[in-house]
């Protein structure tokens, strides 16, 4: 139970000054403390644990934000003498993370768990990112100069504590010595919130259903939580009819969680709003703190653009040492061996805590336990396997571990295939060929099947998905999927394959007569035109598997998509509406994959202008964003011929 210093209890001063003498610091309020072993753990355990709860440690401008520190103890007694600190901060409940000192507490670290500016017990007004830069400055100095600390402080944390993290280092902090943030969010006008110009929904589900209820200053009053609560089991409806306008809704309640979802569903020019929001890591490299590194991601991760463009940047800018780890796993899916559908074999998932361990040993206490010369780049290559179905119903699609020491790849060929007339994809160059026309209607947009998609929390009571994961969860699924749309999923209207819908262009090679690894970044170059302002063009690459005993009408596999919006064709930072009837070139950038074509299979790439409800769907009108009052059904053409040749990009990896 937590106790407030101010409270009018007996016991308090008591418990104060006990705190005091634990902490040697004028930190502020300690409101509990506790004595945990520390289990768990595949370290011989060597300390356990003593917890001194919302410890108030004060900012520049007088706010004080609350922390939980874990310190190594014997038999509940703090161990005296200084140690090197892991440092989280984190805008979810400081107090779940027991998890880290079954790793870190036995190997001679403290740990310090913050909640960042206006979340749960810490003071002042949560603004996405904004305050990180400097509230991570004065947190790293303000633990630096305790005296349980030996002035060396390694940074730890998953998604927005991931970006924490950049925040962090962005400010050239004391003390800080090694990161390892994963599946960071990050340079979020670019990729991550919005993508191209459009914006990703799931963050619409993220103030909904798992930031706005819980941890908020208006989720302290009972009538406005359950509010919200109602609110975010109605997020379906709002993401089907959009656009979402401040004070209509009930999150009018949660002021700020409300300004900022709709500035960011409205501000699409990627400019300084989203450049200088303390996290945009590549246009800012040159203040980021020259320390070591670990970026870890998944070939699923809704955070992937971000980390590889993260790692490039570094590498190229940075003397310290970079390690990128990339594996077949959605966000946070490290320890599991499955995303989605697919499986990838017992090898997929890896030890994340003994891997940091390792990372915090040798660079924070000087362990020379050799992760320094470990190769620079990890990677998971998917496919290979014979793809029977599992026990729990998935496709195997194998894959295996291969060390790298760069990225992307120099040896990969970057490989166009053609998009033809008929639905071919081919490596020859197209001739003259007809155009193709399709109608793109708002109403009725291309349904979202797996793809790169978070993954924090379950969906309301009641809602029916195969996945019940993601900060996405109550609206669509993550990872690999058969693209094929089943009664079970909202926003399927019928249980056709995607490929049977009219507004769908699918272009397919011939059935490979040899293995084709591809792993890099991907593009497709695209030629279209339309008769709307504004629309978006769309690309999904797939691994077509054939029919089989297990699967007779085959598989139809993600591997990875993208979107962009029309208005932002020419320049992220501003935007142009379209001539309608002109013809213009497009750049869908797409995450990068690596995965093996097995002989056999196809390699598919499907072609439209929607993909819901992973991006919101464009009004084709040309009205500001998040502010249009209609819709158009736009006809869009695609042009694949010698002049004008639609392509994809594939980092081809020879034999």
């Amino acid at each position: 139970m937590c106790v407030d210093n101010n409270a009018q209890r007996p016991f308090t001063l008591v418990l104060f000054l006990i705190s005091l003498a634990f902490l040697l610091t004028d930190a502020g309020t300690v409101c509990a403390q506790q004595t945990l072993p520390a289990e768990g753990t595949q370290n011989s355990p060597k300390y356990d644990v003593v917890i001194l709860k919302d410890v108030m440690v004060p900012m520049r401008d007088g706010v004080k934000l609350a922390c939980n520190i874990y310190r190594p103890a014997l038999n509940g007694k703090l161990v005296d003498g200084k140690f090197p600190v892991i440092l989280e901060r984190t805008p979810y409940g400081k107090d779940s993370g027991e998890w880290m000192t079954d790793f870190f507490i036995p190997a001679g670290f403290v740990v310090v768990r913050q909640n960042v500016r206006g979340r749960f017990n810490s003071e002042g007004t949560w603004r996405f990112f904004r305050d990180d830069v400097n509230d991570g400055y004065d947190t790293a100095k303000w633990i630096g100069d305790q005296p349980w600390s030996n002035g060396e402080i390694g940074t730890e944390g998953l998604s927005y504590p991931g970006g924490t993290q950049y925040a962090l280092a962005l400010s050239n902090p004391p003390y800080l010595k090694a990161m390892f943030p994963a599946y960071a969010t990050s340079d979020t006008g670019h990729f991550g919130v919005r993508h191209n110009g459009a914006f990703e929904l799931r963050w619409m589900n993220w103030i909904f259903n798992l930031f706005g209820p819980e941890g908020s200053r208006a989720a302290q009053n009972q009538g406005t939580q359950s509010a919200l609560v109602k609110l975010g089991e109605q997020v379906r409806e709002y993401a089907k009819d959009m656009p979402l306008r401040a004070g209509t809704t009930p999150l009018k309640l949660n002021f700020e969680y409300e300004e900022w979802l709709v500035q960011a569903m409205s501000h699409g020019d990627y400019d300084d709003f989203w450049k200088s929001n303390g996290i945009d890591v590549v246009n800012h490299v040159a203040e980021f703190k020259d320390v070591p590194t670990y970026q870890i991601s998944g070939w699923f991760d809704s955070n992937l653009g971000a980390t590889s463009l993260n790692y490039i940047a570094l590498s190229k800018a940075k003397k310290s040492l970079q390690r990128l780890i990339i594996g077949p796993w959605w966000h946070g899916g490290q320890r599991l061996t499955n995303a989605g559908e697919a499986e990838f074999g017992p090898e997929a998932g890896i030890n994340f805590g003994d891997l940091q361990v390792r990372w915090f040993d040798h660079w924070l206490k000087g362990i020379d336990n050799g992760i320094d010369r470990e190769p620079p780049v990890r990677l998971f290559v998917m496919g290979g396997g014979d793809a029977h179905k599992t026990p729990d119903g998935k496709i195997f699609v194998g894959g295996h571990w291969r060390n790298e020491y760069e990225w992307p790849l120099t040896r990969a060929v970057m490989s166009p295939y053609y998009l033809h007339a008929k639905g071919l994809l081919s490596p020859e160059k197209p001739g003259n060929e007809t155009v193709i026309s399709f109608q793109s209607d708002p109403k009725h947009p291309v349904p979202t099947l797996g793809g790169n998609i978070a993954a924090h929390n379950g969906p309301p009571s009641g809602h029916n998905t195969i996945e019940h994961a993601g900060d996405s969860g109550n609206l669509m699924e993550q990872g690999p999927f058969d693209q094929r749309c089943r009664p079970e999923l909202w926003f399927c209207e019928d249980a056709r394959p995607l490929s049977a819908r009219n507004d769908v262009l699918v272009f397919q090679t011939e059935p490979l007569d040899r293995d084709v690894e591809v792993t890099g970044p991907l593009t497709v170059k695209l030629w279209a035109s339309s008769n709307a302002p504004d629309t978006d063009f769309t690309a999904k690459l797939i691994d077509v598997y054939p029919p089989s005993k297990d699967f007779p009408a085959g598989v139809e596999l993600n591997v990875q998509d993208g979107i962009i919006r029309a208005r932002y064709r020419e320049s992220l930072e501003h935007a142009a509406l379209m001539k309608p009837g002109d013809i213009y070139p497009f750049a869908i950038e797409m995450y990068p994959t690596s995965v093996v074509f097995q002989k056999g299979h196809r390699i598919r790439v499907d072609i439209s202008s929607s993909n819901f409800p992973r991006f919101d769907v464009n009004s084709n009108t040309g009205e500001p964003l998040n502010d249009n009052r209609h819709w158009a059904i736009a006809t869009n053409t695609i042009y694949h011929d010698a002049q004008r040749p639609s392509q994809i990009l594939l980092p081809i990896i020879p034999k």
